[in-house]
């Protein structure tokens, strides 16, 4: 992945060498956290959508047809950390990931401008072991995440050799899959997806909340792709074998894949981030297209 010379973002905190304060894998924590012309099919949808998740159905139009109204859901930040951290990384893996959230920040202040909008971009903390977060104490074992609360993702760069020795998904554009997939549950909250999502908690069953979840993590995939997408077109970061690694780390972090391994069987039911061949499908969407329609995981009969 050709990334040295991207920019470098500046919304970065860096608490690497502080002392532990303050969801999951490629969006556990997550969960806690234009167009062409719009048919009747989606216009159906987008009502159906507007009943189920409470969400003005001319904004789900706007955002899935690449016009109209697209401002952001006004989610309350939480109060700031008392953690203060330092905002440009000196290290080559710090670096990267700033470089991987920049673009990250491109794609996205592109697509929001061509639905009318001004992309809010979040902040990214890097940790060693454990951190403060307005979602409660971040732990490294937890894997990257998102949380809405305060709009930051957060990681612990030791998980990417977590990914190269213990998943067998080495490789620098993985490892920029993983940042854009947690800053894809950012453009959901931003959406007012997550917190949708989120309040059927409770209000439907273990599985139905599951396969909600599952239409969310797929769609954050979906939106990780929509960053390689915008990025290989206007910078060419992408080099030979990089889509590969892509796929070989969604197949990796797969439910099915995950629980074959850890316990010898499969339970669908139990799913909440979708097969190994529904991730990198819906990447592979997201990267193929660079649209957000085409993102539409919710009203996907297939998924």
């Amino acid at each position: 992945m050709k990334w040295e010379n991207n920019r470098q973002s500046d919304n970065i905190e860096d608490r690497r060498n502080q002392p532990g304060g303050g969801g999951g894998m490629f969006g556990g924590g997550g969960r806690r956290r234009g167009g062409k012309g719009i048919g009747l099919g989606t216009i159906a949808v987008a009502f159906i959508a507007a009943w189920i998740f409470g969400i003005n159905p001319m904004t789900i139009l706007g955002f899935l047809g690449g016009a109209g109204d697209l401002m952001p859901s006004q989610t309350q930040s939480a109060p700031a950390n008392s953690t203060t951290a330092s905002s440009k990384p000196t290290d080559e893996m710090g670096q990267f990931v700033a470089a991987v959230l920049g673009g990250t920040e491109d794609a996205w202040s592109a697509v929001f401008k061509q639905g009318g909008a001004q992309y809010q971009a979040p902040k990214l903390v890097m940790f060693r072991g454990s951190t403060q977060t307005a979602c409660g104490q971040g732990q490294a074992a937890m894997g990257p995440f998102y949380c809405p609360a305060d709009r930051k993702v957060y990681i612990d760069l030791g998980f990417y050799e977590t990914m190269k020795r213990q998943l067998g998904a080495p490789g620098d554009f993985a490892q920029a899959y993983v940042v854009a997939h947690e800053v894809g549950h950012h453009v959901q909250n931003l959406m007012g997806l997550t917190g949708k999502v989120d309040g059927m908690r409770g209000r439907i069953s273990e599985r139905e909340q599951n396969a909600l979840s599952v239409r969310l993590e797929l769609q954050a995939d979906c939106f990780a792709g929509i960053w390689a997408h915008h990025n290989h077109k206007s910078k060419s970061i992408l080099e030979s074998g990089d889509v590969e690694e892509a796929m070989n780390a969604a197949a990796a972090i797969g439910d099915d894949a995950l629980q074959r391994k850890s316990q010898g069987v499969v339970v669908p039911d139990s799913f909440t981030h979708g097969t190994s061949a529904q991730r990198q499908r819906w990447f592979s969407k997201g990267l193929e297209t660079g649209s957000v329609q085409a993102c539409d995981t919710f009203n996907a009969q297939q998924i």
